[in-house]
C-alpha cells in the first residue's frame, strides 16, 4: 500500500478542528529532533536558516536554491509535512511558480508566501514595506497554478497590518483567499482582540506566528484554538533556546577549558548517534557489504 503523500497528509491534518503545531526547524537536527518529539508537523524557518548558517539577521539574504537545498534536507529528516517559509518568491509572479516547483521537487507540503518588497525582513521588524495587493493576488494565482500536486499547500501571508492597518489587512486576506490561497497568514496582530478579528473574518484556516519578543501577544495553542485558528508556529523558540544555551557554553569552556559541568546538560555520544540512527546505518553497510 502506498504511503500517504505529506502534502495530503497535511491538508487532512489542516481540516480537523483542532490545532495544528508547528514548531520551528532550521536543519536535519532540529528536524531529527521534532519527530522524535512526535511533532505532527514542522515549519522551515528561512530566520532561523539565516541565523544559524549565515549568522545574519533575516532580511532576505537567502537564495531560492540554499532554501530549497534546506527543504530537502529537512523534509527527508523530519518524515512529517513542512511548512516551507518561501519569503517573497524570490521575485515576480514567474519567480514564485519557479519557487513552488522547487520547493514541491525538495519535499515540502506547503509554501508561505509574503506580500513585502523583495528584499524582505523579518515580519516583526519596523521599516518593512509591501507590494500592492492586485501583485500579491497574482503571486498567489501563479503559485496555485504552477503546483503539480494539488494537494501541496500555499500559504498567504501579508504584512500589511504593521503599515495600513488591521481592515486593510483583512481585506487583503480575503483577496489571496479569493485568489486561490488555502491558508491566510496575517502577520504581527498586536492585541487579542485583533487577534480575534482574523480568523472570523477569512473563510480560510488561518496561520498564526508566535514570535517571543515580537509584536503579538504570546497564547497557547489552546487559546489561540479557541480564537479560531488552525495552525500555529514557533518559528524560532529552539532556535533562541539553542543559542542562548551555546552562548553559555562557549562563555564556560573559554573561561575554565573544561567540559565536565556541562554533562548533564547535554546530549552525550552515544545518545546523539542513536537519535541519528547510527545503529541502522552500520546494519545497513553491513547487508550491502561484500562478505569474503
Amino acid at each position: 500500500m502506498e504511503a500517504e503523500r505529506a502534502t495530503t497528509r497535511l491538508r487532512r491534518r489542516l481540516a480537523a478542528e483542532r490545532i495544528l503545531i508547528a514548531p520551528g526547524v532550521y536543519d536535519g537536527l532540529t528536524a531529527t529532533l521534532a519527530r522524535d518529539a512526535g511533532c505532527e508537523a514542522v515549519y522551515l524557518t528561512g530566520a532561523g536558516v539565516a541565523y544559524t548558517t549565515l549568522g545574519q539577521p533575516d532580511l532576505g539574504l537567502l537564495g531560492l536554491a540554499e532554501m530549497a537545498q534546506r527543504v530537502a534536507w529537512v523534509a527527508e529528516a523530519a518524515q512529517v509535512p513542512v511548512i516551507a517559509d518561501g519569503d517573497t518568491g524570490f521575485g515576480n509572479a514567474v519567480n514564485v511558480m519557479h519557487t513552488v516547483r522547487e520547493y514541491e521537487r525538495a519535499g515540502a507540503a506547503a509554501i508561505q508566501l509574503e506580500d513585502q518588497v523583495f528584499p524582505k525582513r523579518c515580519g516583526h521588524l519596523a521599516g518593512k514595506e509591501i507590494i500592492s495587493a492586485a501583485e500579491m493576488a497574482g503571486k498567489i494565482a501563479a503559485a496555485c497554478a504552477a503546483r503539480r500536486d494539488p494537494d501541496f499547500v500555499v500559504i498567504a501571508r501579508t504584512d500589511a497590518l504593521a503599515l495600513r492597518g488591521l481592515d486593510e489587512a483583512l481585506r487583503r486576506g480575503q483577496l489571496y483567499a479569493e485568489a486561490g490561497a488555502d491558508v491566510i497568514f496575517i502577520e504581527a496582530p498586536r492585541t487579542p482582540e485583533e487577534m480575534a478579528a482574523i480568523p472570523a473574518s477569512q473563510g480560510k484556516p488561518c496561520l498564526v506566528n508566535m514570535v517571543e519578543g515580537g509584536r503579538t501577544p504570546l497564547l497557547s495553542a489552546a487559546e489561540l484554538e479557541a480564537l479560531g485558528f488552525r495552525v500555529v508556529i514557533f518559528p524560532n523558540a529552539v532556535t533562541r533556546l539553542l543559542a542562548r544555551t551555546a552562548q553559555a557554553a562557549y562563555r564556560h569552556l573559554q573561561g575554565t577549558g573544561d567540559s565536565r559541568p556541562l554533562i548533564d546538560g547535554m546530549m552525550l555520544f552515544d545518545e546523539i548517534n542513536r537519535l541519528l540512527g547510527l545503529p541502522e546505518l552500520l546494519a545497513l553497510g553491513e547487508r550491502f557489504t561484500p562478505k569474503e
